[in-house]
């Protein structure tokens, strides 16, 4: 029998029965509205990316060009996270019932697989302008970069502050600093070539910068990768998980444990609770759901409480037939 700790419904007949789930989401965390920040970065980008590619075609240069596709990437990115944020807000439905938040976990994977790709045909287009250098219009270059320094570190800015307890406003965050320093090595590669002539800088800083992205984006493509394959979101143990489950009054055993993420935002956790005594009440459910939230960040906890009885085993724990994880199961003697 389900039992669900906002539910208005009269429990006490579940509550005497030997399997009992408890299910409790306190102090859930859904995205922050990043909404206006999402606007205005867009606005501003898509702006700078039409001059960027007018002074790129005046100046001949390379470097702005490879800037402005790779703004205009970032312009994209922004607005699928933007729609990924917006989605993960819907109510859930009778065919998606944890609503749509994993779309910004898809947003962020899309994100960091985006950037890397335009990542590589801005460093495939350099080394061909590296093996025929052209002239540059330095003080162009120099000018409109600065500008995009401004542009980007300012939009970068909006997102600084999310960046860390949410995958897909960290991708957005990546995308714009990311530019910034390409745009700051665009200003660097003008001057110096404004005053020696070498203009095949203009194509090198365009591989030295690629690479910077690459390392930059690596790390958002692993966590983003692994959220999307319900890994265990980074920074939280499982171990340590298990022992405070397992340590809990009257919990002989733990199996069947799984945490994953929802969303960018919220992760889930399921598990099986061996208890003799039976179900423990809700005051204790409701602590276990308090303590899982302040210790792992765990907004989401649903455990099913057992007894034990031999005689009618639960067909995921250890040994049984159907359990395919006996190697994540632990038993407390």
């Amino acid at each position: 029998m389900a039992y669900d700790q906002y539910d208005d419904h009269d429990h006490a007949t579940g509550h005497q029965q030997t399997h009992g789930h408890a299910h409790g989401h306190n102090h859930a965390h859904g995205p922050a509205d990043y909404g206006r920040a999402f606007a205005i970065g867009v606005a501003l980008n898509l702006s700078f990316v039409l001059v960027e590619a007018v002074f790129g075609v005046i100046g001949h240069s390379l470097a702005l060009l490879a800037d402005a596709g790779h703004n205009l990437s970032d312009v994209l990115a922004m607005l699928m996270a933007w729609g990924a944020t917006a989605l993960a807000r819907r109510p859930p439905s009778v065919r998606f019932t944890y609503g749509l938040r994993s779309s910004s976990i898809l947003a962020a994977l899309a994100n960091a697989v985006f950037l890397l790709v335009v990542t590589g045909g801005i460093a495939w287009e350099a080394i061909q302008r590296l093996l025929q250098p052209a002239p540059v219009d330095s003080g162009i270059v120099i000018g409109v970069a600065a500008f995009g320094v401004l542009i980007n570190t300012g939009t970068a800015l909006l997102f600084m502050a999310g960046r860390k307890g949410d995958l897909n406003i960290q991708a957005a965050f990546l995308h714009m600093a990311s530019d910034a320093v390409v745009s700051l090595g665009v200003v660097i590669a003008g001057i110096v070539m404004l005053f020696t002539h070498w203009f095949w800088l203009d194509s090198t800083v365009s591989l030295c910068i690629s690479a910077v992205i690459v390392i930059a984006t690596w790390g958002l493509l692993r966590d983003s990768t692994q959220l999307a394959l319900h890994g265990v979101p980074e920074g939280i143990e499982t171990q340590v998980v298990r022992a405070y489950l397992a340590a809990l009054p009257n919990v002989t055993a733990v199996h069947d444990l799984h945490i994953w993420a929802m969303s960018t935002t919220e992760t889930a956790l399921t598990a099986h609770l061996v208890m003799q005594n039976g179900y423990p009440g809700d005051a204790l459910l409701n602590q276990i759901s308090d303590e899982l939230q302040a210790r792992f960040r765990i907004d989401h906890p649903t455990l099913q409480v057992e007894t034990g009885d031999p005689a009618h085993p639960c067909a995921l724990a250890p040994g049984r037939p159907y359990c395919a994880c006996q190697q994540n199961d632990f038993s407390v003697s």
